[in-house]
């Protein structure tokens, strides 16, 4: 899972609301990306600083951008209880420049995070990986 969720070239591909992602600069734990996402009509085009410490951690942030105040996802990989899996523990936090965006991304916050899951274990999934989802203490989440 951490090799999915480290290539963010590839985010276009299968990540929700993503439309483009292009990594310009790599220097092995740090990278950039221009990222586009969108929601309906709206669309925003941000920078992002990636960081990967393998196999435990990658951390996005938003560098700069018209839409969000602040973007910040937390991916923290660790061995799972049976050979094979790992325990993730996804966070998400963001904040809409406009304050209706950000009541209505508040109201289906659960559900933002339950489809960004769900897509990154959908990708294990289509490149031949076992993987299943489970909530672990609504935190974390076992990989199989």
């Amino acid at each position: 899972m951490y090799n999915i969720v480290q290539d963010v070239d590839k985010y276009c591909e299968f990540v929700p609301w993503c439309k483009k992602s292009d990594v310009f600069m790599d220097k092995g734990k740090i990278k950039r990306a221009n990222l586009e996402v969108g929601f309906g009509k709206v669309t925003e085009k941000y920078n992002s600083t990636v960081t990967c410490i393998e196999p435990h951690l990658v951390k996005a942030v938003c560098t700069d951008g018209i839409l969000f105040n602040s973007l910040l996802c937390i991916w923290r990989f660790a061995p799972g209880k049976q050979p094979g899996t790992c325990v993730i523990d996804f966070q998400v936090a963001f904040e809409f420049r406009s304050l209706l965006y950000s009541q209505l991304a508040n109201m289906v916050f659960n559900e933002i995070v339950k489809t960004m899951v769900d897509a990154f274990e959908n990708r294990a999934i289509e490149m031949g990986k076992s993987a299943k989802i489970d909530v672990v203490q609504g935190v974390g989440h076992d990989i199989h």
